[in-house]
């Protein structure tokens, strides 16, 4: 089940957060996985990373929830332009 799911032109997207954490690092990232809700044998997918960080990976995805759909739609259609 994804964590959100957007509509981008007549397409929608599921979209699911991960917290990534880098090597000698102490904050948390947020990384988003899209992927076309379409037939599997066309189905397109990406990660990216979005600019947000925290110290707990709770923390991180309290965050994540105040993300508005309008700000992923952005990052999409940043992505696919």
């Amino acid at each position: 089940m994804p964590w959100r799911v957007i509509a981008h032109g007549d397409q929608v997207w599921h979209v699911d957060a991960v917290a990534e954490r880098r090597a000698n690092t102490a904050a948390w990232q947020l990384v988003l996985a899209f992927r076309a809700a379409s037939e599997p044998s066309r189905r397109q997918s990406f990660w990216t990373p979005y600019p947000l960080e925290a110290t707990s990976k709770s923390s991180l995805f309290i965050q994540a929830e105040r993300i508005p759909d309008a700000a992923l739609s952005q990052v999409l259609a940043e992505r696919l332009a």
